[in-house]
């Protein structure tokens, strides 16, 4: 290594473990030499981006040699309406990854102590780490959270806690009422990081937003983001929902004009594309349903899911079966990098698209 990395560097940065997304189309193509690909690894939205946030774009191509507006101001306003809340509270992202960064730097202090449950999305761990905070990793109980354990693990040093709803890699959630009962047990100088990058596919009735809390002043941020359900992977654009003064805190350590043009007027449009909106949540229903009853079929365990992904066990080498799968053009996640070796992890697709990864899957499990 290196002797001023080495000497230099932060020494936290050798603790982190590098992000490894699901594998781009284009790295395939060339590592394998195939064009029909179908990427089902990533959880993105198989129907494509909005209709009306792709003229919304076009209309603002003009205007790119400008600076974007660094408050994202028409686009709190929108959202403002659609949600309720009051644009101060409002943080926008480039992505709800730079907000979990930041959200770090704001609070976190070397030796202060997070929670998250295990496994659940990596990036809390990344980025509390970086900051030198200790990681409290409560394994789930069933495939989902244990608020008990959860609860039992926070002592005086504890400043996070994170609840991935629904969660991912699991796609299970937290209902309302257990989720009540927690945040009256939590104490109140613990902030709590309610993150909802997937509950726009959620339909059951028990699943409730954690907005509700900022209402009882409760020290909580809600992330989501425009990634998932509304098609904007892309743009990089997510936002946070909470107090108007944690909102003022955080915005200190935002970079000027960290969420382009072309994402905002995208996320607003988005917003409003009623019939996109209809389309994903029947695609996704209709999607789950078949992937339910062809696993069913196949004598498959699978956690049910309120996602707009399934988390499956294979019985196979999870490793193994993403290599095989990917050489007949079918991307998906390995469960192993959640502590799952014989699970992967699959995007809900098309109808066209399912029916290809369940032909594939079966053929790679037939051996």
């Amino acid at each position: 290594m290196n002797i001023f990395i080495k000497e230099k560097a932060r020494k936290e940065i050798f603790e982190l473990d590098e992000y490894v997304p699901g594998k781009p189309i284009e790295e395939v193509k060339r590592e394998l030499g195939i064009d029909d690909i179908i990427k089902m690894a990533s959880n993105e939205n198989a129907l494509g981006p909005p209709p009306k946030a792709v003229e919304a774009i076009k209309t603002a191509l003009d205007m790119i040699n400008i600076y974007p507006d660094g408050n994202c101001y028409l686009l709190k306003e929108k959202m403002s309406q659609v949600l309720e809340i009051e644009p101060e509270a409002i943080l926008i992202g480039n992505g709800s990854d730079e907000l979990l960064r930041l959200i770090a730097e704001t609070f976190l202090n070397k030796d202060d102590e997070v929670i998250f449950a295990d496994p659940t999305f990596s990036e809390y761990e990344f980025t509390a780490k970086i900051m030198g905070a200790k990681c409290i990793r409560v394994p789930l109980k069933n495939f989902c959270h244990d608020l008990d354990a959860i609860y039992a693990a926070v002592t005086s040093k504890t400043k996070i806690i994170y609840l991935c709803n629904p969660n991912n890699p699991t796609g299970t959630f937290l209902g309302e009422d257990e989720l009540n009962l927690f945040m009256q047990k939590v104490p109140e100088d613990i902030l709590i990081i309610l993150d909802e990058a997937y509950i726009e596919y959620a339909d059951d009735e028990r699943l409730k937003s954690g907005i509700k809390y900022l209402k009882e002043n409760k020290n909580v941020i809600v992330l989501r983001t425009f990634s998932k359900f509304y098609g904007l992977a892309a743009l990089r654009i997510g936002y946070g929902l909470t107090n108007p003064e944690i909102a003022r805190a955080v915005r200190k350590v935002f970079e000027p004009f960290n969420v382009n043009s072309l994402a905002q007027v995208a996320a607003a449009a988005a917003l409003s594309d009623e019939a996109y909106i209809k389309n994903t949540l029947l695609q996704n229903k209709q999607g789950k349903e078949y992937l339910y009853k062809e696993f069913d079929q196949m004598g498959l365990d699978y956690v049910p899911t309120q996602s707009n992904f399934i988390f499956v066990d294979t019985g196979q080498d999870a490793r193994t079966v993403f290599e095989r799968l990917l050489k007949m053009g079918v991307i998906i996640r390995t469960g192993d990098v959640f502590g799952y070796p014989t699970h992967i992890r699959v995007t809900v697709g098309t109808t066209e698209q399912n029916q290809r990864f369940i032909a594939s899957l079966k053929t790679v499990l037939r051996g």
